[in-house]
């Protein structure tokens, strides 16, 4: 672990437990980010270069997910990837897209500014902040096209199993569209064995990147029959062809890139997904869930309110704490040395693997005295 540590500049002076919202910041991402910077500044451009960093990352996500390289399209944000999906399905026969009430918002947004073609409907969770099975059985019918939803709540940190949901979504012949932003980087994911369909993430929470770049994965044979609405040179089969008045889309889901490549995105996306790619993620997750138990542990004995799921396995690394004033809160934290992230009425405890222990308790210990 202090090894780990060492490379992450911050932990030397600060606690930072903000992995839901932004990573601490790898020096290898540093230097990733002044590699692109050092061409600029002395080679004027290096396309090639930068290309180059792009693919590689793109590679080190589809090597994460288990995917192949074409089932990978380089976006810039997940709203982007949704909204890409959402512009290319054909709602002719069926139209209902099905939104969990815990998914971040811009899922919402983006569906319901197609509300002209969809019928949308959200799902409520429990009064826990949870889902199971049978809500879903109880909801998914034969007009529902899209079933859309997060693998951890960015709210509560709840963890869904995707598996088991993917079979009731496919068995009434719809689309499974995982937002993956805040279980990239802290839980296994594995989309041939989950039999997702659509998967989205960025980059800058547990995989280590920064905002601006995103990836999509399009199963392979439902990217081939797809159009994409939202395009642009890089997902034409040769853009280099300069070709303006023909349209050949590439193959894949590579066919959903759009404009350039947020190259410097790009290359902190590919130094944080190599790093990752070198660990075990059944590890880190395993760690991860240690580092929930010490949470919640130190939050019941300072009386401190618990908004996520008790039992560890129904939940990735957030743990989130009832404040009712969370945002200075988290300013105050900020002034103390520790780094976390407040969400309406919560303050997120979010470790990763770089995180001990010592550092979640000391944290909600902090938490509590600012609680009183």
């Amino acid at each position: 672990m202090t090894k780990i540590r060492q490379n992450f500049p911050i932990l030397q002076e600060k606690i930072q437990l903000s992995s839901c919202s932004q990573s601490a910041m790898h020096k290898d991402i540093e230097e990733a980010v002044n590699t692109y910077l050092d061409a600029w500044k002395t080679k004027g451009m290096d396309w090639g270069g930068w290309m180059q960093a792009c693919e590689h990352a793109r590679k080190e996500f589809a090597e994460m997910i288990n995917a192949e390289v074409d089932e990978v399209a380089i976006v810039s944000s997940v709203s982007h990837a949704v909204s890409s999906i959402a512009a290319s399905l054909d709602p002719t026969d069926r139209n209902k897209v099905l939104i969990t009430d815990f998914d971040f918002p811009t899922v919402g947004h983006v569906w319901q500014s197609f509300m002209d073609q969809y019928q949308i409907q959200f799902l409520d969770s429990h009064q826990d902040g949870t889902l199971n099975l049978e809500d879903y059985k109880q909801n998914i019918d034969e007009q529902t096209l899209v079933v859309n939803t997060s693998h951890i709540s960015f709210y509560n940190g709840f963890k869904q199993n995707l598996k088991e949901i993917a079979k009731e979504v496919h068995q009434k012949g719809a689309y499974f569209f995982v937002d993956a932003y805040q279980s990239l980087g802290q839980t296994p994911i594995d989309v041939k064995e989950m039999n997702v369909d659509f998967l989205a993430s960025g980059l800058q929470k547990y995989a280590l990147g920064a905002p601006g770049i995103a990836f999509l994965y399009v199963k392979k044979d439902i990217a081939e029959q797809l159009t994409p609405k939202v395009t642009g040179w890089f997902g034409q089969d040769n853009p280099f062809a300069f070709d303006i008045k023909n349209i050949t889309y590439a193959e894949g889901a590579k066919r959903f890139d759009s404009g350039t490549f947020p190259m410097i995105n790009g290359f902190a996306a590919e130094a944080g997904l190599t790093i990752l790619n070198q660990y075990n993620m059944e590890e880190i997750e395993e760690h991860l869930q240690h580092l929930s138990k010490a949470t919640m542990e130190e939050a019941d004995h300072y009386g401190l309110t618990i908004k996520s799921p008790r039992d560890v396995s129904l939940k990735g690394s957030n743990t989130a704490i009832y404040a009712e004033n969370a945002s200075e809160v988290e300013q105050q934290m900020a002034q103390r040395g520790y780094i976390v992230s407040a969400r309406n009425d919560v303050i997120r405890i979010a470790p990763h693997f770089y995180n001990t222990e010592a550092d979640v308790r000391s944290a909600v210990q902090e938490l509590s005295k600012l609680m009183k």
